[in-house]
Parts: C-alpha cells; structure tokens; sequence
C-alpha cells in the first residue's frame, strides 16, 4: 500500500502545504496569510489554530479525508543544535519550538502543526534537517577567538537531500561519499559532506563565507568594529548590512541574479564586477572545503536557485573543475525533501532520531 504523507512548510506570510503517495505529489498549494491577518496575532506561535485551520480547509476543498493520512511532516525550526537526520516531535521537541530556544520564526510552527495534527488522527509526526544541523568537528568550531564559536546554520534541508539524491542516483550510499555542496539562494552555503555528516559549513545567517544576493558574507573585522562605533548606525542597521542589505543588495540595489545578468548583457561595468566576484568567492570557499575533506571529493554539487543559470555551471568549473566532477540540481524541493525523510523512517530504511 502506498504511504500518504501530508507535508507543512511554513513561511513568515504563507504555509505551504503539500500530499504525496509515496514520493509522488498529489497536490500542493502556496496558502497565503495577508498580513492585516497575521498582524492580528501577538506571536508565531499565537497563529498555530489560525494556520491549522486553513489546512484543514484545504485538505477539505481537496477532497482528501485527513484520516486516510499515515504521517504527517513539519519543516523543523529554530531548535537546540542537533545532527541531520528524521527526527518524531517528541514532547521535548515541541517545548523546544513553543519556546523557541534559539529565536521565534515561523519554521518552528511545522513540527507544532505537524504534531497537532497527528494527535488528532492518531499518526506520527516529524520534522527533518532544520536549519541548526550542526555536525561540525570539534575543531571546525574554533573561530580564533573564544567568546564567538563558530556554529553551524545553513540551507541544511536541501544540501542533505540532493547529496541523497546524488548517492541514489549513483548506486552509492550518502554515508560513503565526500562531497562538496554548493547552495545558491538568498544566501549561499558551502558544506563539505564527509561520510554522511556536513563537518564544516559557513553560517549563512550572521557573516560569514562568500556574500550573496542578500548578505554580506565575511567582511574586513577591524573595519566592522570601526563602523559599529562610529556613531553612524544603530545595531540594527549594522546587521541590515550583513544579512538581507548586503551583497548584491548593497552593490547593485538587486537581489535577484537574473536582474545581476541583465545589466551585466547591458554591459554595466559594475555589475560584471560583482557577478565575477560573487563566483570567485564561492570558488574559494569550496575550494577551502575540499581542504577540509583531504582533497577526497566525489563529486561537486551545485543548487539553489542561481544554479538554473547555465553560465553558473560554466565559470564554477573553470575554478573547480580540477578538484571533482560537478553534477547541478537546480532550485530546492522542500515538500519533497520532507516527505522524503519521513518515508526513509516509515518504510525502516533508518530509525528516527530522538531530540
């Protein structure tokens, strides 16, 4: 019989919300949440009967009985630090998220959902590789000084489910590749994947690694520490710089890379300038990264959104070329991912992961 997944992702104004048999997509639908509506409420989690009730709907308006559901799958959230993997939203995974142990985004409502709505029906539910994976070596942690460790927060969702993807479609298993993981999005993230576990990665969020559409990246440290005590700027400011203002926003006033392409065909000198750099300083993250993995790449894997632009392809290679073959998988599938890692525990082929 085929396992019929209900899969939540929530974004800060919609939920995206998919249900598959098997690996197969049934149907899937953006929900939008204006934000007179969602402004009605004093927290994210305060919007947790406001959301479950539109998915309810939905499931309703689709025609599909909640109760012939076997599992239901959350986008995981702001958690404790933990390993990759599938993990049950056990009570101490829902406190967890309800407090928000690490901030309040709307993520952590997938798990919340995902486990209201199992209850309810009787059925399991989970979450898989939320954004604070974090398998990084001991010695990866170390940033130079004490106070400011290193931690591990990255597009860890997609990285791990297109290595699978690569392993599966390879007759290889994820647990006996070393792989390089490129993700271009928003922000970018450079993973080196050593026998299943990313031992080292950049911290998309808070500067650090090559800059991206939206962030700023690693930047000059004693000119930072100058600009926060200039006066000029409040915190808040200063961190508009490095994560959302920076990158291409903050060179050429654009996140999109399409927009970067246009004014770059339109032979504006600037924006050629920012495009080779912005892939000069992937390159050399990645190329950091096969340092980490002792030169063993198997294989250099491209994604995000700006991997659908064939040139990204083209100039990576003339830097990377010499170190792995590269295998591109344009954009991100979360809902596939989702259901993905709950199916590999359904079906036996791993256990789930106790928080």
């Amino acid at each position: 019989m085929p396992i019929k997944t209900l899969v939540i992702n929530p974004g800060s104004t919609s939920t995206k919300v998919g249900v598959f048999e098997d690996e197969t997509l049934l149907f899937e639908e953006t929900l939008r949440h204006p934000t007179e509506e969602i402004s009605k409420y004093p927290s994210i989690i305060a919007q947790k009967d406001f959301r479950k009730g539109i998915i309810l709907d939905f499931l309703k308006e689709k025609n599909c009985d909640p109760h012939s559901l076997d599992v239901i799958v959350g986008r995981g959230g702001l958690l404790k630090p933990i390993h990759g993997g599938t993990y049950a939203v056990s009570d101490a995974l829902l406190a967890d998220l309800e407090k928000g142990v690490q901030g309040q985004h709307a993520s952590n409502l997938g798990g919340i959902l995902a486990r209201e709505i199992g209850d309810a029906l009787g059925k399991p539910s989970y979450i898989v590789d939320p954004v604070v994976v974090d398998e990084l070596t001991d010695k990866a942690r170390l940033s130079g000084m004490p106070e400011l460790p290193r931690r591990s927060i990255f597009h860890a969702l997609n990285q791990k489910a297109v290595a699978r993807r690569y392993a599966k479609e390879h007759g290889a298993r994820y647990e006996d590749l070393n792989l390089i993981v490129i993700h271009m999005g928003g922000g970018v993230s450079v993973g080196a994947h050593s026998h299943g576990k990313v031992v080292d990665v950049n911290n998309i969020l808070d500067g650090e690694g090559c800059f991206s559409p939206e962030r700023s990246g690693t930047v000059p440290v004693g000119d930072l520490v100058k600009m926060c005590f200039s006066g000029k700027y409040t915190q808040q400011e200063i961190y508009k710089k490095i994560c959302g203002g920076g990158g291409f926003n903050a060179y050429l006033h654009t996140n999109d890379a399409r927009n970067v392409e246009k004014m770059v065909e339109e032979g504006n000198a600037e924006a050629k300038l920012v495009q080779d750099a912005f892939y000069y300083q992937i390159a050399k993250d990645a190329g950091a990264m096969a340092a980490v993995l002792c030169g063993k790449v198997d294989q250099i894997i491209l994604t995000g959104g700006i991997a659908y632009a064939p040139y990204t392809r083209e100039i990576l290679e003339q830097y990377l070329g010499f170190i792995a073959p590269i295998t591109v998988y344009p954009g991100e599938d979360e809902l596939l991912a989702l259901c993905q890692g709950a199916l590999r525990v359904v079906t036996g082929e791993e256990q789930a992961k106790e928080y």
